[in-house]
């Protein structure tokens, strides 16, 4: 993302006569007749969809019970400042210090003199890339208001009395989606590359986005559905999740894919993959060049991978022993009839990772150890330090989820897309409404966009465990969790532990991963990443973008780690595989899937992976 442009210090140019722009240069000539008869397309359609959003049938993007929620926390921030009426005054009193140095600033960048800026966009921050936010004093003035104004705003948040930690943290993140959506770059009139790109198409830009939008609008069956990527680029099993493999195993819950060996000699020991069933497996094979498991094949590695089902009506009642025992367990019975070895090594990214965990430690409760070692790959098992998803799991909230699903038997894969898009609204929302249908563009073909897309539904039963053992209660945490009348302990987990944390992470904060490492009772190897939640876990040796930190023993506060630990450029793979094959070196032929007594039951990446929600 590119970064702002500082602000130009030098005096700006006065307004030039006949038709120029603020900054000195040529305003195109518009068509006004092409111009005109796209308005009235425009408004034309804007009508059809207003209607469509204020008739019976029509809901708007955000649900009503979010934005009932938002209001109600952010009117707990208003009542706590109102409270103290001199406290109020103050808060009131910087706001309008500020604008008036703002003023003062701009009024001097008008008089044609230097000024130094009031407020300046974090270096990350690319909305207020384009020149003209910085260069004219009108466009200016409007992103150093905003910046103000929001960053008041939060302020208030911050600084409220009175408020328990949950609460300050949801009004954080509900004032994050409004200021987001806010932001005068997603206007037309308030955001100068909008100008320009409008004057120069004669508004054909908006008709087409208007088109996109109408198109979008029918996707989500009256939901709004921002498109991120041209889904007609990809298709699985054609140019995604291509590493050649044959299902080997089917349940009612999961295909078991077992990869063809590409070299002559394996690792004894077999490995599972155990990804998220909130997500398509194939984010660890979007394509050859970025494929995690075709990397594994490749060193050596006799490699399975779970893939779960889409699930619907029927699998309602399918709660988290039966993703443990359906799923993880009879991988792992299959393996042994594939391979003959009743031993596994195991990995598992996100919440894949956390079934994964619960599975230790209900293999360490009851003697039946057949994980040897594992990987958690941005894995929480202690959700104290959850992150901006926590906002959506307080009793009020968990029961409407719940409500909502009894009437289906599962939450649908657009409101868990929607959540992870709100924890990072201006990259993942608003630059797509904006490039969408104000410039018109459609967006590109985007292989981890499409995954992302790619949306699964939860069944009830799962996801109501999930949410309240986890993210509510934190049961495995502290040792509570009970399944199959068994209280899971992770203390008694002994098995070698590779646990890995990026430093980016909104969705596993590197310091939740960190702190989790702590509660297992054998050897943990924490290991940091560069980048977030897939962009540090896919990273692949060939082009390598980030690099890792690797330290000693998991204990005191996750700084004091990083300041003591090595940092490494490159990926973090072949780090993890010495760590692999350090647990169990021993080598043997090359397996075929399924062996001789597993028949395929079609190829990679068969079928359950194709379901759409």
């Amino acid at each position: 993302m590119t970064s702002p442009q500082a602000p130009d210090q030098t005096a700006p140019p006065k307004p030039a006569p006949n038709g120029a722009m603020p900054d000195g240069t040529t305003a195109p000539m518009p068509d006004f007749e092409a111009l005109s008869r796209n308005a009235g397309q425009f408004v034309e359609a804007m009508g059809r969809n207003v209607a469509k959003l204020l008739g019976p049938d029509g809901q708007p993007g955000t649900s009503g019970s979010e934005l009932n929620e938002a209001a109600k926390v952010l009117g707990q921030v208003a009542e706590a400042w109102l409270a103290d009426p001199s406290r109020s005054a103050e808060a009131q009193t910087r706001l309008s210090q500020a604008f008036l140095s703002l003023w003062g600033s701009t009024y001097l960048r008008l008089q044609g003199q230097p000024a130094d800026p009031v407020a300046l966009p974090e270096p990350r921050d690319g909305r207020f890339a384009h020149t003209e936010w910085s260069t004219n004093p009108y466009f200016d003035f409007i992103k150093q208001a905003y910046l103000l104004a929001t960053r008041w705003a939060e302020g208030l948040v911050d600084e409220a009395e009175g408020l328990d930690a949950h609460t300050r943290h949801k009004a954080q993140f509900y004032l994050r989606q409004f200021t987001s959506m806010l932001s005068p770059s997603n206007f037309l009139p308030t955001n100068p590359e909008l100008i320009r790109h409008t004057l120069q198409e004669n508004g054909a830009n908006l008709v087409r986005g208007l088109k996109m939008y109408e198109e979008d609008l029918a996707a989500g069956g009256g939901q709004l559905r921002v498109r991120q990527t041209d889904p007609s680029g990809f298709e699985v099993g054609r140019n995604v999740a291509v590493t050649p493999g044959e299902v080997v195993f089917r349940n009612d819950l999961i295909e078991l894919i077992q990869y063809a060996p590409t070299t002559e000699t394996v690792l004894r020991r077999p490995f599972l993959m155990v990804p998220p069933w909130i997500n398509k497996f194939y984010i660890l094979d979007l394509n050859p060049q970025k494929s995690f498991l075709k990397w594994m094949v490749d060193q050596g590695l006799t490699v399975f991978c779970i893939s779960w089902v889409n699930p619907d009506a029927r699998h309602a009642d399918k709660d988290f022993e039966s993703y443990m025992r359906e799923g993880i367990e009879a991988a792992i019975d299959a393996i042994g009839v594939s391979t003959g070895e009743s031993a596994v090594t195991a990995a598992g990214y996100c919440v894949g990772g956390t079934l994964l965990s619960v599975t230790l430690a209900m293999q360490a409760a009851t003697g039946n150890r057949r994980i040897k070692s594992a990987t958690l790959l941005t894995t929480q098992v202690d959700f104290t330090h959850a992150g901006d998803l926590k906002v959506f799991a307080d009793e009020d909230q968990i029961r409407l989820i719940e409500a909502q699903m009894s009437e289906r038997g599962y939450l649908e894969g657009a409101r868990m897309a929607n959540a992870f898009n709100m924890l990072r609204p201006n990259d993942l929302i608003w630059s797509y409404v904006v490039n969408n249908y104000i410039k018109g563009k459609a967006p590109s073909a985007f292989d981890l966009l499409y995954w992302n897309s790619d949306a699964t539904r939860m069944p009830a039963a799962n996801h109501s465990f999930y949410l309240r053992n986890c993210y509510l209660d934190n049961t495995l945490a502290q040792g509570r969790m009970v399944l199959g009348n068994v209280r899971l302990d992770l203390e008694k987990v002994q098995v070698p532990i590779f646990n890995l944390a990026t430093r980016e992470d909104h969705i596993a904060p590197a310091i939740s991963v960190f702190e989790g490492s702590k509660i297992f009772g054998g050897k943990v190897d924490f290991v940091l990443a560069g980048s977030g939640h897939i962009a540090g876990v896919i990273n692949h040796p060939s082009k390598p973008k980030y690099g890792y930190w690797t330290g000693g023993p998991v204990r005191g506060t996750l700084e004091s780690w990083i300041t003591a630990a090595v940092e490494t450029k490159g990926s973090w793979w072949p780090y993890w595989f010495q760590w692999i094959e350090a647990q169990a070196p021993e080598r043997v032929p090359a397996r075929k899937p399924g062996g001789d007594a597993l028949p395929s039951l079609g190829p990679a990446p068969g079928t359950y992976v194709r379901m759409r929600a």
